[in-house]
């Protein structure tokens, strides 16, 4: 119902998905959390597809100031991207920056706070591209960042996807800087690359609320053990000991009850193949190893 709602509203037919969410309301237990979201997307979807008359008597007050009036309409919609870029999500990624650039200098500081940018945005896109609603990402200075969104009928494949995403424009991005590092010799570019990869895979730890945690949710204990493999031959192959850490998280994950109904092959080897990219990034590079002594 969730998805035949979404598609409603992709095709513009508010009132059809409306109908379609109250629906699936009445399988709720009237006290969820689920229940009351669909209340309130219910209230939004009415008055979504109330007629306003907003755009008339904005032409209206537009054609009065001849040739200004482009410019005029152009300043009205700038609450479009006030919209988009919420006061929380810039307020936050100003204190982010903040931290980092008093810790490690503008060069280090601004380049690592855009890494962790393209990092949510990863997870952004991907919520976005499927049609499922996402907030722009918040920050949180000395801990990292976060992008709320709506899961509800969400298979757990999708949620591993949308998990795996954010690692994925972490390989990219750290690679994109490895890039330039091998053009320029640059050892801020080889910073950069190194401490975004290493970052990344010490977000693929498959528990608690990390992006590997969420992700090893439509995994079964043969995928996780396969999981679980493949990291000790990252972590022996490529002298990168932060894969030790990863190989503990999904041994214990072995050990718990929370399997899915059908487990993804493709989890599996998305899961790997985003690891073993980002290793080879930090094999490349020149430097010790990120975590722990030789």
């Amino acid at each position: 119902m969730a998805t035949q709602a979404r598609e409603l509203e992709n095709q513009s037919k508010p009132l059809e998905a409306r109908e379609r969410w109250l629906e699936a309301q009445k399988l709720l237990p009237a006290e969820s959390s689920q229940a009351e979201w669909v209340r309130d997307h219910a209230r939004q979807l009415a008055l979504a597809a109330r007629p306003s008359a907003q755009p008339e008597s904005r032409n209206k007050w537009a054609s009065k100031l001849g040739p200004l009036a482009p410019l005029a309409v152009a300043l009205s919609k700038a609450k479009v991207l006030l919209a988009v870029f919420k006061l929380n999500f810039l307020l936050s990624l100003a204190a982010f920056m903040g931290v980092y650039w008093a810790l490690y200098g503008p060069k280090f500081g601004l380049g690592f706070v855009a890494l962790i940018f393209l990092h949510e945005m990863g997870h952004f896109i991907d919520v976005k591209r499927r049609g499922l609603p996402a907030e722009m990402p918040v920050f949180l200075p000395g801990l990292g960042a976060y992008v709320r969104w709506q899961a509800m009928g969400v298979s757990q494949e999708t949620r591993a996807a949308v998990s795996l995403a954010g690692p994925l424009t972490g390989f990219l991005a750290a690679a994109a800087c490895a890039l330039v590092w091998w053009h320029t010799g640059s050892g801020i570019w080889a910073a950069l690359a190194r401490a975004s990869a290493w970052l990344n895979v010490l977000n693929l730890i498959p528990v608690w609320v990390l992006d590997g945690g969420q992700a090893a949710n439509a995994m079964d204990k043969q995928e996780r053990l396969w999981l679980l493999t493949s990291c000790v031959a990252l972590w022996l192959l490529l002298d990168q000991r932060v894969f030790c850490l990863v190989a503990l998280g999904a041994g214990y994950r072995l050990f718990t009850k929370d399997l899915p109904p059908q487990p993804s092959r493709a989890t599996t080897a998305y899961f790997i193949s985003v690891l073993t990219a980002l290793g080879l990034v930090m094999w490349l590079l020149p430097g010790q190893p990120t975590f722990g002594p030789r």
